[in-house]
């Protein structure tokens, strides 16, 4: 058999339930050893893209190939050349950490010997050692996810699917576990993972943004941000929410979003933008206090991506 030269490999993938269009029309390609983001909002398609790619859902149409195999009918070489952690906490709460690792080894059908020396690196790489008779309800949730991520490499696949991994856990224990997933990474993993936290695709090789079904952008974290160089203006005033509705009603700003306190405005004109703004606001009782230009961030790459192809799907 020939294997595929790229890791991940999907050409005009499509999803439906009924008249729903889950995914429609997806084209892409993952190198070996990238890190490849799949960003978007929510009902954006991530998820059942990746049950896709992982052979537990059928595409209604399309093809695509992990690891050189078909998901459609190599599903079970499929799933040995993958490590999947679903969106779900997937490990058993009642067993000990010792204890779902050398589970998870045994569906993997490891030797006894091969076993115990994957235990003892998944222990060490996810920071557990030490802790191996906790129960594994007892764990925090960052340890949780560390733990799950573990478990899924026991086999050592090739391939990584990982879905909205971070959900849930606080800023610390999210910067842990992406230390792991570099780690993964730096040993010559190919990793796909999806997340709704913007600023960690920062950390990715390459991002896809999806927006109701679709693929609607593709490429570097600053690729993406190029677009917006030179265009994006921070503003503080008194009144946020007045303020989006008067200067999104403006001829020339892309789109407007907040930042904490502040707002981030992206404009066609810089120039222009930076001498009506006050007037406009001051005229609609809004103190603007300071207005700058900056260099965009990744979310308002998005952010706009997402205006420009229809906005997000509301609730």
């Amino acid at each position: 058999m020939v294997r595929a030269i790229a890791a991940i490999e999907a050409e005009h993938l499509t999803r439906r339930f009924g008249d729903f269009d889950a995914v429609l029309d997806l084209s892409l390609a993952v190198s070996p050893g990238e890190v490849f983001g799949l960003v978007g909002p929510n009902g954006a398609g991530k998820t059942t893209l990746m049950r896709m790619l992982t052979g537990l859902l059928a595409p209604t149409s399309g093809r695509a190939h992990v690891a050189g195999f078909d998901i459609t009918h190599e599903r079970a070489l499929v799933k040995q050349h993958i490590g999947y952690m679903a969106q779900l906490f997937c490990l058993y709460p009642e067993l000990t950490v010792r204890e779902n690792l050398e589970f998870f080894g045994g569906l993997y059908g490891l030797e006894p010997r091969a076993l115990a020396e994957r235990r003892a690196w998944a222990l060490s790489t996810a920071g557990l050692e030490g802790h191996e008779d906790q129960v594994t309800s007892e764990l925090p949730l960052g340890w949780k996810q560390r733990l799950s991520l573990a478990a899924a490499v026991m086999h050592e696949p090739e391939i990584l699917v990982l879905d909205e991994p971070t959900s849930g856990v606080d800023p610390v224990s999210r910067r842990s576990f992406w230390d792991l997933v570099e780690t993964l990474a730096e040993r010559g993993k190919t990793i796909l993972i999806s997340t709704h936290h913007i600023e960690e695709a920062e950390y990715c090789d390459r991002i896809a943004l999806m927006n109701r079904a679709r693929l609607i952008a593709l490429g570097a974290p600053r690729e993406l941000k190029h677009e917006l160089t030179g265009r994006v203006l921070e503003l503080e005033v008194t009144g946020l929410e007045r303020a989006v509705d008067v200067l999104e009603r403006v001829a020339g700003v892309q789109n407007v979003a907040m930042f904490g306190r502040r707002l981030h405005v992206a404009v066609l004109d810089q120039a222009s933008a930076l001498r009506e703004f006050p007037g406009l606001l001051q005229r609609a009782g809004v103190a603007l206090n300071a207005m700058t230009a900056v260099e965009p961030t990744l979310e308002d790459a998005v952010m706009l991506l997402i205006r420009r192809a229809g906005g997000a799907v509301a609730g």
